[in-house]
């Protein structure tokens, strides 16, 4: 039960983001009583809590697969896009902004995921890929591995991009094309352009 419980939270979570789903919208979904869900759950914070932190071990298993089967760096960062993408089409936008401004603990878990595990694959991203000579090598990585994780998480701030007016994926991708090619030397554009042409990934702006 405590799994089914949570598997539902998460879908409503992702459907509805976080506030507005209630302890009665669970019980409702699951067929059972609040009584059952306290019996497991002390809140719904503690649901929350959980349910991210599931999320977050998930997504560090997938990445670190990725990156093992990435080819070099730039193929690495458009599998990311590409995982990202199919990550965010089930996702509320405003998911993240609830748990920033509502749940303060499950809001640390992504603060400690970002900057533990985010911000040291991004960076070991960049090293490769001067190191291959395929990014420039006046490049600041400490400065642009920060600019990263902050482009990610400013994408989902509806005070900046209104769900109303942006697509998060459009978001999530410009921002992704655009720091990529700051990086690039001719040879790593060579690749990128090779691996748009293969893929469904293709920049709004060529």
């Amino acid at each position: 039960m405590r799994d089914r419980i949570l598997e539902t939270a998460e879908k409503l979570f992702w459907r509805y983001g976080v506030k507005s789903v209630t302890m009665d919208d669970m019980a409702r979904e699951l067929g059972i009583s609040k009584k059952t869900i306290y019996q497991h759950f002390a809140d719904k914070d503690a649901i929350i809590n959980e349910v991210v932190g599931m999320e977050l071990s998930c997504e560090r298993s997938d990445i670190s697969q990725l990156e093992i089967e990435a080819q070099n760096p730039v193929d690495e960062m458009l599998q990311a896009s590409r995982y990202l993408s199919k990550e965010l089409a089930s996702m509320n936008p405003v998911l993240l902004y609830d748990l920033k401004k509502y749940y303060p603990k499950a809001w640390n878990l992504f603060q400690a995921h970002k900057q533990q595990h985010m911000m040291k694959s991004i960076r070991r991203n960049l090293e490769q890929g001067i190191a291959l000579e395929l990014y420039r090598p006046d490049l600041n990585v400490e400065i642009l591995s920060r600019l990263r994780l902050e482009q990610v998480e400013m994408a989902f701030d509806p005070s900046i991009f209104p769900p109303s007016r942006f697509s998060m994926i459009d978001v999530q991708m410009e921002f992704l094309h655009h720091f990529l090619r700051g990086l690039l030397t001719e040879k790593g554009f060579q690749l990128y352009n090779h691996y748009l042409e293969q893929s469904a990934i293709e920049p709004n702006n060529p």
